[in-house]
Order: structure tokens, then sequence, then C-alpha cells
């Protein structure tokens, strides 16, 4: 084959391929604003709970139910949705569970539809995300993070020094008591543009694999705004008066000195990002909102760990011994557990008028209560098994060169295999998340084109 041949091939297979690309993009299109829709659903659906829609504070806890099935609709329409190990699974121990539920347990059927719509609807979407997106698009959502953190910061600051009465701490549906739950030292912990307080917690846990990337890739983010970010974010930790979250930002970085450490060459930038951090942490310090919020948080975590057995206990207590602990006790339970979507909020106001915890307050003692040993156990592996699937894909990844998928793991990690679902909150950062890794594991599109192009050159 001659050089102009060739390069007539060349150009043929480019253009055939970029059709494919435009075609592809133009499937996408409409199911990608769904994505984005739920993610921003998901930030301010507590926003509209509180302040501006408090009259429709009840249907809007589900308001992203019904897109969830319409990007699965979409998505099986075209061709992009389909039935995997994980979603099967899911699937028959929903339904088997329904069943159940209806002839032997609770008997509600809103509260079962409750139940199951976490099995049926938002687990999967995790897929459909995870197909839809991009690595660019997961960039282009961790960015829009960044941006959201500075207000969040504010607004969260507002909540941390005014009272339970004030407008900024409104509860649901417009409640005056206000949407602050107990931290310490007479403040409150913060639910930010969210209807309860995990919200906030889960909001910055997801940013802060975000803020690292960028520092390891500046290039790709305005360096201002990345600085005002993880300032935000560094700030956020004592104003939350969250354990979890200072737990969850430890693990981000963990994650992140695991990758250091791999990559030498990230090891200068590294050392640059703690030298600010100190000088950060230094300025910080006189300014008066900090000191108390430190003040208070330092109040929240030794009088919680004393109480909770040290470091140590709660460690073992809120992950090795909620999780050890609900299989130990579940010969206690009945066989086929008290009926799907029992152990939820909403189920707890359907069944008795008052909200709280009829089952258990940890996820894997509420799968068990509800669904049983047999069904429950089989939830938890399949969640289990689809974590241990997405850290070893994220290892593999990192191996190439591609670190994004490592670091939203040390997010999703523990948010996916033990997370409240039953929260629906709760249920969107994992099902979000879930998707975000699976969608960063894909290799960019011109790396692909570009493979193209080299084997092409070969002919």
């Amino acid at each position: 084959m001659n050089i102009d041949s060739n390069l007539d091939f060349k150009n043929t297979i480019t253009f055939f391929y970029s059709l494919i690309e435009q075609k592809k993009s133009a499937q996408l299109s409409s199911l990608k604003k769904g994505i984005w829709l739920y993610f921003f659903l998901l930030i301010f659906e507590g926003a509209l709970r509180k302040w501006f829609l408090p009259g429709l504070a009840t249907p809007l806890l589900i308001v992203r139910d019904p897109l969830a099935v319409w990007m699965l609709l979409k998505a099986w329409e075209k061709g992009l949705f389909k039935l995997n190990f994980y979603i099967l699974i899911m699937w028959i121990c929903a339904g088997v569970a329904f069943v159940i539920a209806m002839l032997f347990g609770h008997r509600n059927l809103f509260v079962a539809i409750f139940g199951v719509r976490i099995l049926l609807f938002h687990f999967p979407l995790m897929f459909v995300i995870g197909k839809v997106f991009s690595r660019d698009d997961v960039i282009k959502m961790g960015k829009i993070c960044l941006y959201i953190a500075i207000p969040m910061l504010i607004l969260i600051g507002l909540q941390f020094l005014s009272p339970q009465a004030a407008w900024v701490n409104r509860g649901v549906g417009g409640d005056l008591s206000g949407a602050g739950f107990s931290g310490a030292m007479g403040y409150f912990r913060p639910p930010g543009t969210f209807s309860f307080t995990n919200g906030n917690s889960m909001f910055w846990g997801l940013l802060a694999p975000f803020v690292i990337f960028f520092w390891l890739n500046s290039k790709r983010i305005n360096r201002f705004v990345l600085l005002m970010a993880a300032t935000a974010l560094l700030v956020s930790i004592p104003l939350s008066i969250s354990r979890s979250l200072l737990f969850g930002v430890l693990l981000s970085i963990g994650f992140a000195f695991f990758i250091i450490v791999r990559k030498p060459e990230y090891f200068k930038q590294a050392l640059l990002v703690i030298f600010g951090l100190f000088l950060l942490i230094l300025v910080l310090q006189y300014i008066p909102v900090f000191q108390k919020g430190v003040e208070v948080f330092t109040d929240r975590f030794t009088s919680a760990n004393e109480n909770e057995g040290g470091v140590k206990g709660v460690l073992l207590d809120r992950f090795l011994g909620g999780m050890l602990g609900a299989i130990a006790n579940s010969g206690e339970l009945p066989v086929s557990g008290y009926g799907i979507g029992m152990g939820t909020n909403v189920g707890s106001m359907l069944l008795t008028g008052d909200r709280t915890f009829l089952i258990s307050e940890g996820e894997w003692g509420r799968l068990i209560g509800e669904m049983g040993i047999i069904l429950g156990m089989f939830v938890i592996l399949t969640r289990l098994f689809f974590v241990l699937k997405l850290t070893i894909a994220s290892f593999a990844e990192l191996n190439r060169g591609n670190g994004l998928p490592w670091l939203l793991l040390s997010f999703g990690f523990i948010i996916i295999l033990q997370g409240q679902w039953a929260q629906p909150t709760a249920l969107g950062f994992s099902t979000l998340i879930g998707g975000l890794i699976l969608a960063s594991l894909k290799h960019k599109p011109k790396l692909i084109r570009n493979r193209i192009s080299k084997r092409v050159g070969k002919i």
C-alpha cells in the first residue's frame, strides 16, 4: 500500500470514528442531562424542602425516584442498560422480599414499595451513570463540586453561629425547631443545603478526593478556585462537628499517599501542599469562627470517644462492630425478617406515626432485620463483591496512570458497602459515587483514537 492510499485510509477511519462518536454523543445527551439533574437535586433537594417549597417537603423526599426510573427506561431503550450479576441478584432479592413483606411481614404496600425502590431503581442507576458518563464528565462534576464548596462553607458557617430558630437553620417543611443535630457546647451540627446533617458530611466527603485529584493535576482547574475549595474543606471539618467527615477526609488522604508512594513524581507537589496546609492552619487560627469550631469539635470528639470506648471503640463499633453485630444478633430475628421498608424512617412514620428506628440504625442490621438472614446476606454480599470489584479495577487503573477512580473509591468504599441506603440522601450519594467510579475507569476517547491511528499506521 503506497503512502497516499495509506493516508486516505487513515483519514477515512478517523472520519467514521468521529461520526460514531457524534452519534453516540447525541444518544447520551438526554441521559447526561438526567444525571446532572440527579446531582443537583441531591445537593439542593433539602433547600427546596426547607426554604423554598416547604409545602411540598414530603413529595420532594422522593423527587429523584421518577428521574431514576426515567433514566433506566431511557438507557434500556438505547441499549445502554443491561442486566448484570449484581443487578439481577438485587432485583431477585427485592421481588422476593416484597412478596414476603406482604404475606408474612408488615403487610403495608406503601412501606414495601418504599423499601424495594432502593434495590430496583437506585442501585442499577450506578451502572447507567457509569455507562453514560465519561471520565471527562466525572472531572467536570468534580469542578462543579469545588465551585459549590465556597458558598456551602459560608452557609454552614452561618448555620453554626446562628440559633436554631434562624431562617438558615429552618427544618424540613419550614420547621422552626431547626434542622441542626446535637453537637457540643450548645452548638449544633449544620446541615448545609441538605435535609439532615449527614448530607453535609457526605458532600464534603465527596469533595475531598476531587480536591486531592486537582492538587495532583493542577493544570485542570483554576488554582485560585482550588485553593479556596481546599480551604473550605479544611474549615468544614470543625464546623460540621462530624467525626465521620474527619475519618473520611483522613481516608482520602491515606489513599492519596498510596498514589504518591507509587509515583514519586508527585512527591514534590505533595510537600508543597503539606507546607501550604501548615501555613493555612496558622492563618485560620486567627479567625474567630474557625477557633470556635475547633474548640467545639474537639469537645465533641473527646466526649463522644470517651463514651464509646475511644477511637478504637468508635471504629470497631461503627464499622466492624455494626457489621458483625448485625450477623451475630440475627438469631433473634424472624427468618423471613419483619418486611422490607420497615427499617426506614418513612416506613416507621407510615407504620407507627413516629420517626424512629424500628429495626436497626446500622445498615447491615436493617437489611437483615427487614429481609431476614438469607436475603439480607445476599444483598450484603452483593454490595461487598461490587466494592471488591471496584477496588480491584481502581487499583488496576492506578497502575495505568489513572488515579481518579482510586481517589473516588476512598469516599465510595464505605458508603457503598454499608452506607445507610434507607435514608434518601445517603442513598443518593452512594448511587452517584458508584456511578462516578465506574465512569472514571474508562479510558479517554482520544487515547482510543490514538491507538486506532497507530494500528492503521502499521498497515
